[in-house]
């Protein structure tokens, strides 16, 4: 459980990465041309989409890295990510698989009670 913990939890915090990415990218985008948030529409909280683009998946990166040795601590950093991304940026066709990811795996890593063996 805490092996398919990790894999889950790096997976879903490398996708996060990338949805963080274009998120903070086009939060950038939106305080260098002002204009373009007539077009688009904008974004009603960038404070909180540029921390979480950062925050989220490093979250999930450490611990999916932790998943095998403290897993209460992996699985609640986890969990911590998958809520952070569905709160800040929704369930969508890009975010629904690092927040399942992430929230799989911490499930996992809080459900381990031995040590896998290797």
């Amino acid at each position: 459980m805490r092996n398919a913990a990790l894999t889950l939890g790096l997976i879903g915090g490398l996708w996060g990465m990338l949805v963080g990415f274009f998120s903070f990218g086009y939060t950038d985008l939106l305080i260098r041309y002002p204009e373009l948030e007539d077009f688009t529409g904008g974004v009603a909280n960038m404070g909180l989409i540029r921390t979480m683009s950062l925050l989220a998946p490093i979250l999930a990166i450490a611990g999916a890295a932790m998943a095998r040795s403290a897993n209460l601590a992996a699985g609640v950093l986890l969990l911590i990510s998958s809520a952070g991304m569905y709160f800040t940026f929704g369930f969508g066709v890009f975010t629904m698989f690092p927040i399942a990811m992430c929230a799989v795996a911490g499930a996992l890593a809080l459900a381990a009670r031995q040590p896998d063996p290797h």
